[in-house]
């Protein structure tokens, strides 16, 4: 039997992870929250390894506060850039496996066809240059059997994240304003969680000889304006949607325009369906709204 740690156990992903963990008994899965591994301290991160042995790591764990990045730096470097770097030293002293979640956030999102794992990379904030420095640092570790999963648009049932957001002012409010000019697919959390566990017991995973970098998302593209036009006609809500341009709408970080990832990489070597955006995304609404 397989030991499996995951970090942010309390996440989207993590929770995800949490909810599959008993339907698959060849892994003997640990999950660990930000209170009981502190990723921001590296001296706590090798600390509460000392004892411990694992055959594959699943780093959900991240500082994913966009718009607070950007004053917060030396608290998103630590977590999202040097808790990797410590993570892949481990990883390749204890020869397991790491799966790291990264983002689109990593590009600059001004392509006009969808990135791949070999465009150049090019963050145009703090919160995507602190994952590209975690990506960076693992791959130049390079521990055998490891992959980072670049990702972008997640939601699920928990947590924070824009279909709850909409869910809320759908009920609260007649209209709401939404970007139209930002283009990408949404990721339903629960899809990529059944995707890192069809990675973690492909024997793909166990042929690598050092860290490949892989895209997921769900098929198809939107807008966010799309995307929460189709939240509420399948909520059944009558919430009127008004598009606008991200000037519009001033945030502290710049957002990528155009963050469609390329998913043909994964989807052949790990043999991976992966569903449509509108079909994830009424399943979730359904668990959402009790149906």
């Amino acid at each position: 039997m397989k030991s499996v740690l995951v970090t942010g156990s309390n996440g989207q992903l993590g929770s995800e992870l949490q909810q599959l963990a008993p339907l698959h008994p060849a892994f003997n899965f640990t999950f660990v929250t930000r209170a009981e591994l502190d990723l921001s301290s590296t001296d706590a991160i090798r600390a509460w390894f000392a004892d411990k042995h694992f055959d594959v790591i699943i780093n959900c764990a991240a500082y994913t506060a966009v718009d607070k990045a950007e004053t917060e730096s030396d608290l998103a470097f630590a977590i999202n850039a040097t808790a990797v770097e410590t993570l892949a030293t481990i990883a390749k002293s204890q020869q397991c496996s790491l799966i790291h979640i990264s983002t689109d956030y990593v590009f600059a999102g001004q392509n006009f066809k969808p990135y791949q794992e070999t465009d150049p990379t090019d963050p145009q904030g703090v919160y995507g240059a602190s994952k590209l420095a975690g990506e960076q640092a693992l791959l130049s570790i390079n521990p055998a059997q490891s992959v980072i999963i670049r990702t972008a648009w997640v939601y699920s049932t928990v947590g924070n994240n824009f279909v709850k957001t909409m869910l809320r002012l759908g009920k609260e409010r007649d209209e709401v304003g939404v970007i139209y000019d930002q283009v990408g697919s949404p990721t339903s959390a629960g899809d990529l969680a059944l995707a890192i566990i069809s990675i973690i017991k492909h024997a793909k995973l166990q042929s690598l000889t050092g860290t490949e970098i892989y895209h997921y998302s769900n098929e198809g593209v939107c807008s966010w304006y799309d995307f929460a036009k189709a939240i509420f006609n399948f909520s059944g809500l009558e919430c009127f949607v008004k598009p606008i341009e991200t000037k519009d709408y001033p945030t502290p970080a710049k957002r990528p325009h155009y963050s469609l990832l390329n998913k043909a990489k994964l989807k052949h070597d790990f043999a991976i369906t992966i569903p449509y955006w509108q079909d994830s995304l009424k399943a979730c609404l359904n668990l959402l709204n009790g149906k």
